[in-house]
């Protein structure tokens, strides 16, 4: 029989243990890297790519989400072996990128993505994302289910290869047609096993979602989000995460985060200098979401 002593002991344990911090009990945020998706720089990464990623990392980002590779252009005219060199050379890693999927999405050639794969793994990156869908391809129910459908197979192709597909969201999907969105279509119908989502919390919240709800629904769905902060005059707008108007914190802090593996933050608006803002960005996630 437990003593007396003992008991209370342990039971003070417990008491202590309760009242610490939510966020400390969950899958600790201080050991994500801080990322940067690079459209945020697409004014200025086709004319210098070096000298961004470069900035980049002094403005204290340690990984870097890609979008628009092609065979014939590479990343922005390197080669993906150049452009993981370049990454290196600046103490950056790239564990995911934005890959055109339209076609595949489409008619269901393999041969675009094939040579995504190809890049994704000579730069190390472990997650294939889809971007984005042209509005035709998602104009009924039977679309919403053959866009799952490609989604599973491109989710094949990927885990035969080592790595995995995820898709990104913009506001569309959570738009019904005949009482259905093509999110819950996607969350339904694609196999956990080979698809995970990256979720753009700024879409979310701009569908008029809650991002915490959504995820608890879905447990270990979201592997990744996108950080993009709301615009507190113009809410069609992002602006530098924490001066806008999503309560990032709420959102670190819930037990919703347990599956996140990567942050990518995100803006496509700037009232002050690119590079300044994404600089203030970085400083406060640090500061207040990862410390």
């Amino acid at each position: 029989m437990m003593k007396r002593r003992s008991f209370l002991k342990q039971a003070g344990l417990l008491s202590a243990v309760s009242l610490v911090a939510p966020s400390s009990l969950l899958a600790a945020p201080s050991s994500l890297k801080l990322g940067l998706q690079l459209y945020t720089l697409r004014d200025y990464i086709g004319k210098d790519v070096k000298g961004v990623l470069a900035k980049v990392a002094k403005a204290g980002y340690q990984e870097v989400e890609t979008y628009g590779y092609s065979k014939e252009n590479g990343f922005w005219g390197l080669s993906p072996s150049e452009f993981k060199a370049v990454l290196t050379a600046n103490g950056l890693t790239t564990s995911s990128g934005h890959y055109e999927m339209n076609g595949f999405v489409r008619d269901g050639n393999p041969e675009a993505l094939n040579s995504y794969i190809e890049a994704a793994k000579i730069c190390g990156q472990k997650y294939i994302v889809v971007p984005h869908l042209d509005d035709k391809l998602r104009t009924s129910v039977a679309d919403f289910k053959a866009i799952a459908e490609k989604v599973n197979k491109a989710g094949q192709l990927c885990k035969a290869a080592g790595l995995r597909v995820a898709y990104h969201n913009h506001d569309f999907e959570y738009k019904a047609i005949g009482g259905v969105t093509l999110f819950d279509v996607l969350l339904k119908e694609t196999d956990p096993a080979l698809v995970d989502f990256e979720l753009d919390l700024y879409w979310v919240v701009r569908a008029g979602l809650d991002p915490v709800k959504l995820m608890a629904s879905n447990p270990k769905r979201f592997s990744m989000w996108h950080v993009k902060d709301m615009d507190k005059a113009q809410p069609e707008h992002n602006t530098e995460v924490g001066a806008g108007t999503i309560d990032f914190k709420k959102i670190f802090q819930s037990p919703s985060s347990s599956g996140l593996k990567h942050i990518f933050m995100e803006q496509e608006y700037f009232a002050i200098d690119a590079f300044q803002s994404i600089s203030q960005s970085a400083a406060y996630i640090k500061k207040n979401l990862l410390s």
